[in-house]
């Protein structure tokens, strides 16, 4: 049998995974380098080497198909011998989020694909990445670094609900959090804190103003983020992740292009779009509702800011467009 032609989706998918890919792997590149803690740098070793090994594969499916190997980031993005700017904490940290995202990628890509080589090709990532989520979140146990969401004490018997104040948050006498909301909120909460605390330390070893301009409001809007999530939780007497700033360094010496910079922070703003649409849709109170568009609003303004800013300097690569059927006819 002939063998099926990738998709637009599939390639598609192959191009975010390769550029998000490379962008994360100079990261966690730099991080391996500068790690003391063996047992957390063992674990780095085993996402570069792990990602390596995807990259190679994903350069073939795309080379197949005819299509550009897209530029991505390399070793050009990465200046070495810098100054220390994380901490080996927040290096593990980053990790487990980051895992996060991937696993949501892979399965995102596996569910659009057909052709079964792809298939299991990501299947096979997303196995690497639950493999590395259970030994990030097992190092953060060991080395009491991992905050736990909040815990609820069990009810005697099963509840219908019997009033139409259970969707109140602004008015009447309201209700506490659900559990089912707990997921989102303290999920958005954690990636906030991490958007934030990278917007920190990447502003310090920015070259350009225009660059630090844009991650100093980026700064502002995760905070924003975080104080909404938390007078949420606190409201309710539960208990907020720690802020990670002070895992960062005073270094002003960038270990990264700024063009790598840029694409990082529009990478987890845009990406957090999904964690907030799934916390609107799960969302049973008014004033939950309300934050999370708020905060989705919030996003759209960044990365429109963060758009201008990487078209202006040449840092945004274009992904596979659909033939434009009225320039081809033209050209004839």
């Amino acid at each position: 049998m002939e063998k099926l032609k990738l998709t637009s989706s599939e390639i598609g998918s192959l191009w975010g995974e390769y550029v998000n890919g490379t962008a994360t792997h100079i990261v966690i590149t730099y991080m391996y380098s500068i790690i003391e803690d063996e047992e957390i740098k063992a674990v780095f070793k085993d996402a570069i080497q792990t990602f390596e090994k995807q990259k190679e594969q994903i350069k073939i499916f795309i080379k197949n198909e005819g299509f550009p190997v897209p530029v991505g980031f390399n070793e050009t993005d990465l200046y070495t011998g810098k100054e220390r700017l994380f901490s080996d904490a927040f290096c593990l940290n980053y990790l487990h989020i980051m895992t996060l995202h991937g696993l949501l990628g892979h399965s995102t890509s596996l569910c659009i694909s057909v052709r079964k080589d792809l298939r299991d090709f990501y299947d096979s990532c997303d196995n690497d990445a639950k493999r590395m989520y259970h030994q990030t979140i097992e190092l953060l146990l060991e080395k009491g670094l991992f905050q736990r969401d909040p815990i609820f004490y069990a009810y005697e018997h099963p509840e219908y609900i019997s009033s139409k104040d259970f969707k109140d948050g602004f008015f009447g006498k309201g209700r506490t959090l659900a559990a089912t909301e707990i997921i989102s909120i303290s999920l958005n909460l954690k990636k906030s804190i991490m958007a934030k605390t990278l917007s920190i330390g990447f502003s310090q070893v920015a070259q350009s103003q225009e660059v630090r301009q844009f991650l100093s409001e980026s700064e502002k809007t995760a905070d924003d983020q975080i104080k909404a999530f938390a007078k949420i939780l606190q409201a309710d007497n539960l208990p907020v992740p720690k802020s990670l700033e002070t895992e960062i360094t005073i270094s002003t010496d960038s270990p990264f292009s700024d063009k790598l910079l840029m694409y990082h922070m529009g990478f987890l703003f845009q990406a957090a779009q999904t964690y907030h649409g799934a916390g609107l849709a799960a969302s049973m109170r008014t004033d939950l509702v309300a934050t999370f568009e708020t905060i989705i609003l919030q996003n759209l303004l960044v990365t429109k800011n963060w758009f201008d800013v990487m078209v202006k300097n040449k840092w945004l690569e274009q992904p596979p467009l659909a033939p434009n059927r009225k320039e081809i006819s033209k050209e004839k």
